[in-house]
């Protein structure tokens, strides 16, 4: 019986090898292990992280509101943001290239300020190197504000 059991965990492991190599794979691409990086960094809140991850010169767009625009400005912006969130996760659905884009199609919960919170978003970045140079987000401001518990928009 024994010899059994450990025969099917073989075969189920020849048989999981080709997926997980394919995972792996998928997981390689120089670009879309910059952006998980980030999404780490965020999920752990690790603000410094996030904000040593973009480029010197980086953009953080939310389509919405201005631009932030380089890394000091980025990193401050993140960690005014980060002091009221005791819990986050950025749960993704799915990511990508598109040329040279990574897109992230995910789901924000969070807890800010005691509020417990979700958002739907889409990201589009760009990626030079081991930095983020440009970061775009398309989400419903009006429904991100809600879910932070605000009675109105803080960025304006």
């Amino acid at each position: 019986m024994r010899r059994l059991i450990l025969l099917l965990m073989a075969v189920m492991g020849l048989l999981a090898a080709p997926a997980l190599a394919q995972e792996k794979s998928m997981n390689s691409d120089p670009k879309i292990a910059v952006v998980e990086r980030m999404i780490e960094a965020w999920n752990t809140r690790n603000w410094q992280l996030v904000g040593e991850l973009f480029a010197e010169d980086g953009v953080l767009h939310s389509m919405m509101i201005e631009p932030v625009v380089g890394r000091a400005a980025i990193d401050s912006r993140i960690k005014a943001l980060g002091a009221g969130i005791s819990d986050i996760t950025l749960d993704i659905q799915r990511i990508g290239r598109v040329g040279d884009a990574v897109v992230i199609e995910r789901v924000d919960r969070f807890t800010y300020n005691g509020h417990y919170g979700e958002v739907p978003v889409v990201g589009v970045l760009t990626v030079e190197g081991d930095h983020i140079k440009v970061w775009r987000e398309y989400y419903d401001r009006a429904q991100l504000v809600a879910a932070l518990g605000l009675k109105e928009d803080f960025h304006k």
